[in-house]
C-alpha cells in the first residue's frame, strides 16, 4: 500500500484480510515486514495491519522525536483512518512495550494485547548494553549496519534476508536513535495492574535474558497467559512462526467468545 498521512506524518502500512483486527508493532530498524510469516499464516482468519514506525522502512522521517506515546497516537490515528473500532495489539521486543503503552492509553480501543519477547522496563545491564550499541551505531549514521545484523538474525532464507535488509536500511538514523533511547527510559511496571485486558506473553525457552521480564509481566498483569516456545530464542516471529501463529489464533478466538 502507499504511504498515507497519519497523525501529521507520512506512514506506510499494510492492510490485509478480513475480520477481527490485529495491529503489529516492530522494534527499531526492523519494519512491518518483520511479521511477514504472520501475514501469510493469519490473513485468512483476521484483518492484519502492519505499520512502519516513523522514520523506519517506507515511512518518511519524523520531525517529532519517536517515542512510545507518539507511536501509540499514530496507531490510534491509523485505526480511525481505517474505521477500526477495536483491535488486538501485537508487538515484538520493544514493540511489546508499545503494546503496554497502548493498553494503558487507549483501553477502550483494545481487545487485548500480545507481547512477544517484550518488557515493561529495561532494568538489567546486558540488555541496556545491547540497546546502547544500537544508539551508538544510529548516532554514527550506521543504520545499514544495524539493518544487516537484524536481517541476518531474523531471516531463514536468502530472499527474506534481502527483503528485511533492503527495508531496514532505509530507516532514518535520528528516528532509530530516538526509538532506542526511549526504550531505555520507559518504565510502566507500576501501572501494569491497571491494565484490564487479557495479555498473551510469548517468550523463547532459550532466551534467558528476557525471562525475568516475562516473570515480571506475568506477576504484575492482572489477566495474562505466559507461554514459553520450546527450543526457541528471541526471534519468534520468524523462527517459530507456526507456533506463534497458532498461539495468536487460539488467544484471539478464546477472547472473542
Amino acid at each position: 500500500m502507499p504511504n498515507d498521512t497519519i497523525n501529521g506524518a507520512s506512514i506506510y502500512y499494510r492492510d490485509m484480510g478480513k475480520g477481527t483486527a490485529v495491529i503489529f508493532i516492530h522494534p527499531p530498524v526492523l519494519t512491518s515486514l518483520t511479521f511477514k510469516h504472520q501475514y501469510r499464516g493469519l490473513s485468512g482468519q483476521f484483518r492484519l495491519i502492519g505499520l512502519d514506525i516513523r522514520g523506519h522502512g517506507k515511512s518518511l522521517p519524523s520531525g517529532q522525536a519517536v517515542t512510545y506515546p507518539l507511536i501509540v497516537e499514530d496507531i490510534k490515528a491509523l485505526m480511525d483512518l481505517l474505521n477500526i473500532e477495536k483491535a488486538f495489539i501485537c508487538g515484538y521486543s520493544t514493540g511489546g512495550s508499545v503494546v503496554l503503552e497502548f493498553l494503558l492509553t487507549y483501553p477502550d480501543k483494545a481487545l487485548g494485547g500480545i507481547v512477544i519477547g517484550g518488557m515493561s522496563e529495561v532494568n538489567d545491564l546486558k540488555l541496556k548494553n545491547k540497546i546502547s550499541i544500537g544508539i551508538v551505531l544510529a548516532k554514527a549514521g550506521c543504520v545499514g549496519t544495524i539493518a544487516l545484523a537484524n536481517a541476518w538474525s531474523n531471516s531463514q532464507s536468502l530472499s527474506y534476508f534481502r527483503e528485511l535488509f533492503l527495508d531496514g536500511k532505509n530507516g532514518n538514523a535520528n528516528n532509530a536513535e530516538q526509538y532506542y533511547q526511549y526504550s531505555l527510559q520507559y518504565n510502566c511496571t507500576a501501572l501494569l495492574e491497571k491494565i484490564p485486558h487479557r495479555v498473551l506473553l510469548v517468550y523463547g525457552e532459550k532466551d534467558p535474558l528476557f525471562h525475568p521480564y516475562a516473570k515480571l509481566l506475568h506477576e504484575r498483569l492482572p489477566n495474562n497467559q505466559l507461554v514459553y516456545v520450546k527450543q526457541m530464542d528471541h526471534r519468534i516471529p520468524a523462527k517459530a512462526a507456526e507456533q506463534l501463529n497458532g498461539l495468536i489464533t487460539t488467544f484471539i478466538r478464546e477472547n472473542l467468545q
